[in-house]
């Protein structure tokens, strides 16, 4: 995952996507680059919109925030099952994003 961060830190900042910027990124994280992943990153990504997969992902994510926000809290069993759904809203948005950057 730290290398689709690294992708959208360098495209956030109108960075070019390549392999030196995404190592870089990586080991000023403390993390040790796998130049295998990075060169599977970047193949990944030369047919993928990055604005329009992040734009994609925001809006699968902001539906299951929004009813946690406004729900009030009432019982216990309640909380734990907005909880389990919004995770599990998480994380199908996440499988998403992940497979579009491969």
């Amino acid at each position: 995952m730290e290398y689709i961060y690294a992708a959208m830190i360098l495209h956030t900042t109108d960075k070019e996507i390549n392999e030196e910027n995404v190592k870089n990124i990586i080991e000023a994280a403390g993390a040790e680059a796998d130049d295998a992943r990075i060169k599977a990153l970047i193949a990944a990504l030369e047919d993928v919109d990055i604005d329009e997969a992040m734009e994609t992902a925001a809006m699968a994510a902001a539906p299951a925030a929004a009813p946690a926000a406004a729900a009030p809290a009432e019982e216990e069993a309640e909380e734990e099952e907005e909880e389990e759904s919004e995770e599990e809203a998480e994380e199908e948005a996440a499988a998403g994003l992940g497979a579009l950057f491969g």
